[in-house]
């Protein structure tokens, strides 16, 4: 019991170093804090083509209507980044935050990275951050760190691969295509080595975890627990849009929902604003306006990478 409280209040003292350290980020970061979320905004560049896994809830595509993450109008070219942020200023002042969340992850190509690169050049002030499935993490985080980049969200569904395995339909790595548990387990692995990295480079990182009833949500805990290890500060537990292979299943209630994060809370704070962005979105999230349609390109593409 004594050793417990010990573990316990050192492990209260880390974390508490951790928000000093990033008190700055947080308070100007409209997907960490709720005062943020309705008073500053963010600007999504949908610069990432392809992806390295298939989600079995996910949906990524090209359309002008779907209130989803993973889909945009169009797809912007890293050298047109800087363009559509000048516009976007224009059209909002109080954004902070430049974040590219897709359509593809950001990680399978080197377009967000050049795009970022680009950004930070010409607005220095304007925090950068980047939603990714993890996979790619340990590899590109030193190249992370020296574009910009202050804020890393991590996609961690389960740390458990029989979990992940029915969650995660196939991870493309190392040139082979994987499904099942031995996809599932590299991911998970890469996922927690890529967080520690990015905690040893002073990036934040805040994990976004997708509640699925049937599937995951007796294991919430166990997620915020292993990345709250690993060096996350932050978790945001997303209500399931029940689609693509899980289309037959039933969003969470809204008690299943604070059930979770509750467990999720022992561990991590628990962002609670989340509005399932676009991978286009531009505005302040708290307000309900977005700019998305005035920034990009109507023509909507109709092909998209896996792979």
């Amino acid at each position: 019991m004594a050793e417990g409280k010990r573990l316990e209040k050192e492990s209260s003292g880390a974390t508490s170093i951790a928000e000093e350290r990033f008190s700055h980020l947080v308070r100007t970061h409209p997907c960490l804090s709720g005062e943020a979320h309705a008073r500053n905004g963010r600007l999504h560049l949908p610069v990432s083509p392809s992806c390295n896994i298939q989600c079995n809830f996910c949906g990524r595509g090209f359309n002008k209507w779907a209130q989803v993450p993973g889909v945009a109008r169009s797809l912007v070219k890293p050298d047109g980044a800087v363009g559509i942020v000048e516009r976007a200023l224009e059209l909002c002042p109080e954004i902070t935050v430049v974040g590219i969340a897709g359509p593809g992850d950001p990680l399978a190509s080197n377009h967000a990275l050049r795009a970022f690169e680009l950004v930070h050049e010409r607005f220095p002030h304007l925090l950068l951050c980047v939603s990714t499935n993890g996979l790619r993490l340990i590899d590109k985080a030193e190249e992370i760190a020296r574009v910009g980049v202050r804020s890393v969200t991590v996609t961690v569904n389960g740390v458990d691969p029989e979990i992940v395995g029915r969650i995660v339909g196939t991870v493309v790595y190392g040139g082979q295509v994987m499904t099942g548990t031995q996809a599932a387990s590299i991911l998970i692995s890469r996922q927690l080595e890529g967080i520690r990295k990015m905690n040893e480079l002073g990036v934040l990182v805040k994990i976004n975890t997708v509640l699925i009833p049937e599937v995951n949500a007796h294991h919430i805990g166990d997620v915020a627990r292993a990345t709250a290890e690993a060096g996350a500060l932050r978790v945001n537990v997303i209500p399931l849009i029940p689609q693509n292979g899980f289309a037959s299943c039933s969003a969470p209630t809204c008690d299943e929902l604070q059930q979770a994060r509750e467990a999720a809370e022992q561990h991590l704070e628990v962002f609670r604003h989340c509005q399932h962005c676009r991978a286009d979105a531009c505005g302040i999230p708290g307000v309900g306006r977005d700019f998305g349609k005035e920034l990009y390109d109507t023509q909507v593409p109709n092909t998209f990478s896996h792979g």
